[in-house]
């Protein structure tokens, strides 16, 4: 039997094939984004934290997570089967709608691969990688896999039983991973120097352009999430880039009435936080929702950013502040600004829904965000009494690129760090150059 004739569509295919290495392409622009904003110490172990996520997510998703993420349920709306495990019965031949089974099953591995990422940001500076390398591959099983299955799997309880809506991934990728970020920032505690020396980031273009990356990538973030080449992935995709827009501008107008400078870092990250907001929602609102959902979470989310000085935790990039009270924002809003000609029947608030969709999408909010913090937080604490996750003073005073990969970014960083320099291990043209 051909594939087309059991219902694969080309197109549908050709889309989500190229939405797939859309979403792939975020976790590197994610690194980028990350390691531009640190110190140049810690610029490669940003890095690493984010590309060395890519092997061990794909590792535990092929091997049991898609099958208890997306299998049949039997545990109550809770977690799916072990029926797909090491994918057994996903051939070429097998398929999920429109698509290749193989290929959904790819599309989500790069959900999970970039949100486990995402939480590096929250730990920057101060996280020992081996205890990274441990964290990353339990938590995928532990948090991940489970709120997947409640969200978007076959019997899912928020899905078919709760009715809350999450288009494309405010509450497993958003919410999951602020408050998994949180969780570890009260573990390892604050960075040395935390609220007293300027940690500020040291490469402002890198930042722009990981944040270009993310922005490019989220169009099959979003867009992909229709899972086929029609209309509502559109809509999805137009929805995404008006909500960046107004992200972008929210954060800016907030610096420039509050510090009078608009910045490169807050247009960066007010982008971030308008794209994170409607990604749950992109699917739901109309054109006019998602431009007031990316104006909220620009607004909102400038503020947020700075609760941690007051409230002592230090979420070193900010997961915190955008990630959550953006993902937070977005999915609230869902129950505001759906319309039935989106969502194919639930409507919000402002569209003569009442307060029950708002309702759901706010018991959703606080079970994803409770769950993922109290098993983040257990997960951190046993690692840290057995393996230690918190790298040591004297690791953190040097720099975790020199100290745990034998790296620097930049020569300067080696030479910054009191190595010895002779003539020998200076290149020739540099020799040439300072004897003229």
């Amino acid at each position: 039997m051909t594939l087309a004739a059991q219902g694969i569509d080309t197109g549908d295919t050709a889309w989500l094939l190229a939405a797939t290495a859309l979403v792939l392409l975020m976790t590197p622009g994610l690194a980028l984004f990350y390691a531009g904003m640190v110190r140049t110490k810690s610029v490669l172990n940003m890095l690493m934290m984010s590309f060395v996520s890519i092997a061990l997510v794909t590792v535990v998703w092929l091997a049991a997570g898609y099958s208890l993420a997306f299998g049949d349920d039997v545990g109550g709306g809770l977690i799916g089967g072990l029926d797909h495990i090491g994918m057994a019965g996903l051939g070429p031949d097998s398929v999920q709608g429109t698509v290749p089974t193989l290929l959904f099953a790819t599309f989500q591995l790069t959900f999970a691969i970039i949100t486990a990422a995402l939480i590096s940001g929250a730990i920057a500076d101060r996280a020992k990688f081996g205890a990274w390398l441990v964290f990353v591959p339990v938590w995928a099983l532990l948090v991940y896999v489970p709120v997947t299955h409640w969200v978007w799997g076959p019997g899912g309880w928020i899905l078919d039983k709760l009715g809350a809506l999450d288009f494309a991934g405010g509450l497993p990728v958003e919410i999951t991973s602020g408050a998994s970020g949180l969780a570890l920032a009260l573990v390892l505690g604050p960075r040395l120097g935390f609220k007293k020396d300027a940690m500020r980031p040291h490469n402002l273009p890198m930042v722009v352009l990981g944040a270009g990356l993310l922005w490019f990538g989220w169009f099959g973030f979003n867009a992909g999430s229709a899972l086929g080449a029609n209309g509502l992935a559109a809509a999805a995709f137009l929805n995404t880039l008006a909500a960046g827009c107004t992200g972008l501008l929210g954060w800016l107008f907030v610096e420039q009435k509050r510090d009078g400078h608009p910045t490169t870092l807050g247009a960066a990250s007010g982008a971030v936080a308008g794209l994170v907001a409607i990604t749950p929602s992109c699917g739901s609102v109309s054109l006019l929702g998602a431009l007031v959902v990316g104006l909220a979470a620009g607004v909102i989310c400038s503020y947020a950013v700075s609760w941690k000085f007051k409230l002592n935790y230090d979420d070193s990039l900010d997961v915190v502040g955008v990630h959550l009270v953006g993902g937070i924002v977005g999915t609230l809003l869902i129950g505001v600004f759906a319309v039935e000609s989106m969502t194919g029947g639930t409507e919000g608030l402002l569209y003569g829904g009442g307060l029950t969709q708002l309702g759901k999408q706010l018991v959703a909010v606080v079970a994803v965000g409770a769950y993922a913090f109290l098993v983040t937080y257990g997960i951190g604490k046993l690692l840290d009494r057995t393996i230690g996750f918190r790298a040591s003073e004297e690791q953190e005073h040097t720099g975790l690129d020199l100290t745990v990969h034998a790296e620097t970014a930049y020569d300067h960083g080696v030479l910054g760090h009191g190595a010895p320099v002779s003539a020998s291990s200076v290149p020739s043209a540099q020799k040439v150059k300072s004897q003229a």
